[in-house]
């Protein structure tokens, strides 16, 4: 902690905090209006007579910050909550477009109405802080299980549904102590639905839309006594807004608990997804045949504990996948491809970790985690289906297996009821990378009941993938683990209507795995640097039962800056709900996003306004409608890829 103090004396640090400091004049009407919003908090008296107080709290207890439930307010880390009701108020069948909402300094790419897509071209690229997904940086939970390709290292966008998730947790800060490696930027944690009150409870879900899009989901959830299931399936499909753009997508979920007893439960789970994306290439460099076909899947098996004293779980599970992927050709004279790429991967692990309070205001959490990588990527011919075994070919594919294991420990005390102290240490051991030692330490400080200032410096860290090691020509065999340190001060506080925080962070990272020329080839090596800072801003406020308002910034500099990280991320949100009524409006304002780095450095500015709206006729049956980019802004997120114009959706929503 003494760098960020030392690092606040520098000149050089002092001149750009300086320079940021006047940018903050270009972003102020957004500010403002939470400084309005503040005011009036004072005179409210009493909020008991509008609407619960209990209903400003909801987002109290987190698992993915501790892997046990517990109160925000005594963990030292940064979550943020996205519970059911904000995940299916605008009807997406994906939960990303809500979370970047919700979640300050979280970006996600897209270059369409629907679908994500992967390989060149895609989208579906997060990025949090600067630290991006795409690299492997930052890791995609279900359930507190790692989600990314095996052989590319990087989260699949499509894969994550609304459909399974009841609530998504977003921790901002490396999260590498309880999830090891590509936890280094922070994680995603979707965690999945359950049924609690004994009945019968069935949805449907039909929409469409702008472009030939349409979207359905049918979920049947059922509570027996001890038993509990959830079935849902899903269908979605566009033509998107070019040619030689269009996405199909088929999806199901099944989650099967029991209760032994009030201490003792069981579940399994699986998640499928099969998607066929085409990518119709940049603008200027259009493509014919550049099409996908990917299948993912995840399946896990748990048995929980809960005592008054200690909680844990022993679960295994496996995060699959198929991809077969056209190349195409220039639309301009090119030729078709003769043969196709194709792979398989499979990330299966075993995690085991028990929480323990010894004694008031403790709590110690240990753990151990064994994962198998699996990856092989191959060429096969378009004609015969054979594999192609050509020079060029065989150097391009490869087939890879890695082990890792890990064991942690996380401390957590209450030193006095005003003061939480948190340490954490991990060792992680990676059959092709060797031993890492990963530590974090935290200081929460209570000096009222209702606001919390909290203080972190935690390491992350990410294992090089297979495709960096051992596929096509820069792969090297003898890279090592990524690492960066994060350097975190944030105060939270609520006061009756109005909850806010604001946090600002320093990163700094060595050892990223670059791509350089070595002797006259390219090679991967570990030779980059990461070093960023910035500050966050969020705030909700519940002007009465109808009317809420919601509103986060992010602002970051980076030293290196990299493709789809803006410096700037505001939102604006306001909701309506009334007995039969609810519409959520929500404005946008990105600037200075990158979509070229380098000598060819480009950015993009841009608003985006998004309105939904949902009408209950019956107490079984709604109508809703969705409105996105209303103001038909021209922008873009991937470089060649323009976004649609204003588009928009609707459908009807029955439960019985």
């Amino acid at each position: 902690m003494d760098n960020i103090f030392l690092l606040s004396l520098h000149p050089k640090l002092k001149s750009k905090l300086a320079m940021f400091h006047k940018k903050f004049y270009f972003y102020f009407p957004f500010l403002l209006l939470v400084c309005v919003l503040s005011t009036p908090v004072y005179a409210v008296t009493s909020t008991a007579d509008n609407f619960p107080m209990d209903s400003l709290q909801i987002d109290e207890v987190v698992v993915t910050g501790t892997r046990n439930a517990t109160d925000i307010r005594h963990l030292p880390m940064t979550v943020n909550v996205i519970g059911r009701q904000q995940l299916t108020e605008q009807h997406q069948i994906s939960i990303l477009p809500t979370v970047m909402q919700q979640v300050p300094g979280l970006f996600v790419t897209s270059r369409s109405m629907m679908g994500y897509g992967v390989s060149t071209g895609a989208a579906g690229g997060i990025n949090l802080r600067g630290i991006t997904g795409g690299a492997g940086q930052l890791l995609v939970l279900i359930d507190g299980h790692p989600q990314y390709q095996g052989i590319f290292g990087h989260p699949i966008s499509d894969s994550y549904q609304t459909l399974m998730a009841e609530r998504v947790e977003v921790l901002r800060g490396p999260a590498s102590v309880l999830y090891g490696s590509n936890a280094m930027g922070g994680v995603i944690n979707i965690v999945t639905r359950a049924t609690h009150e004994d009945g019968v409870n069935t949805m449907v879900n039909i929409g469409a839309g702008s472009y030939g899009t349409i979207q359905a989901e049918a979920t049947n959830q059922v509570r027996s006594g001890r038993f509990s299931s959830t079935v849902a399936v899903q269908y979605g499909r566009s033509d998107n807004h070019r040619p030689n753009m269009g996405f199909e997508q088929y999806g199901g979920y099944l989650k099967l608990g029991y209760d032994f007893n009030s201490h003792w439960n069981a579940y399994v789970d699986a998640n499928i997804t099969h998607f066929n994306a085409s990518n119709p290439g940049t603008t200027d460099q259009p493509k014919i045949e550049n099409d996908q076909w990917i299948t993912r899947g995840v399946v896990s098996a748990a048995v929980e504990n809960h005592y008054g004293n200690t909680s844990g779980a022993l679960s295994v599970y496996s995060n699959f996948g198929r991809h077969k992927i056209n190349d195409g050709y220039n639309a301009n004279g090119g030729k078709p491809q003769t043969d196709l790429f194709r792979s398989k991967d499979a990330l299966t692990g075993v995690s085991w970790y028990q929480s323990i309070r010894f004694f008031e205001g403790n709590r110690i959490t240990a753990g151990v985690d064994y994962q198998h990588i699996y990856g092989n990527a191959y060429y096969t011919d378009r004609e015969t289906g054979n594999t192609v075994t050509t020079p060029q070919r065989m150097m391009q594919s490869c087939h890879s297996h890695a082990n890792e294991i890990a064991g942690y420990v996380d401390f957590r005390q209450d030193v006095f009821s005003w003061l939480t102290f948190d340490a954490g240490m991990r060792y992680d051991h990676h059959s092709k990378a060797g031993g890492e030692w990963i530590p974090q330490v935290g200081l929460v400080v209570r000096p009222l009941a209702t606001g919390e200032l909290k203080a972190m410096a935690s390491k992350g860290f990410r294992n090089p993938t297979p495709k960096e090691m051992f596929l096509y020509k820069p792969a090297n065999e003898e890279l090592k683990a990524e690492r960066l340190w994060n350097y975190e001060l944030s105060w939270r506080h609520r006061i009756d209507a109005l909850s806010y925080g604001v946090n600002l962070f320093y990163i700094k990272g060595d050892n990223m795995i670059q791509t350089v020329t070595v002797d006259g080839s390219p090679k991967n090596v570990n030779t980059g640097e990461i070093k960023n800072y910035g500050a966050e801003l969020e705030a909700k406020y519940r002007m009465n039962k109808y009317w809420s308002l919601n509103t986060n910034h992010a602002f970051l500099h980076m030293e290196n800056p990299v493709v789809a990280a803006p410096k700037y991320k505001g939102f604006l949100g306001v909701d309506y709900h009334c007995e039969k009524l609810t519409v959520n409006g929500g404005l946008q304002y990105v600037n200075s996003l990158y979509t070229a780095v380098g000598n060819v450095e480009k950015k993009e500015n841009f608003w985006l306004l998004n309105l939904a709206a949902t009408y209950a006729i019956t107490d079984n049956v709604s109508l809703w409608a969705r409105g996105e980019n209303l103001l038909a802004q021209r922008y873009e997120i991937n470089l060649g890829y323009p976004m649609p114009r204003a588009t928009f959706t609707g459908g009807v929503n029955i439960h019985f």
